[in-house]
């Protein structure tokens, strides 16, 4: 079982990001590291489609969403978790 938590962007994205983006990707390196955080990227339209992440729990994802920069900035407007049954892992 892997965990897919969904990003929905907050309102204009494109301007919000960069100023947050070094503390978001120091987060993202950290969990990457634990081996908590799989994958993450952005849809093809990410003002409108959001991102993911995969992570090996829930505790994980939902740790990492709380004290996520983009989060806490307004860069995301919502998230969501979901359970995942990755059948090729």
């Amino acid at each position: 079982m892997k965990y897919v938590m969904f990003y929905d962007s907050g309102d204009d994205v494109a301007s919000k990001a960069p100023a947050h983006f070094p503390a978001h990707r120091a987060r993202l390196d950290d969990f990457h590291a634990q081996g908590t955080l799989l994958m993450v990227g952005t849809f093809g339209d990410p003002q409108n489609e959001g991102s993911m992440a995969v992570f090996t729990t829930r505790e994980a994802a939902e740790e990492f969403a709380k004290e996520d920069p983009f989060v806490l900035n307004g860069v995301v407007r919502n998230w969501y978790v979901r359970e995942w049954n990755e059948i090729f892992g």
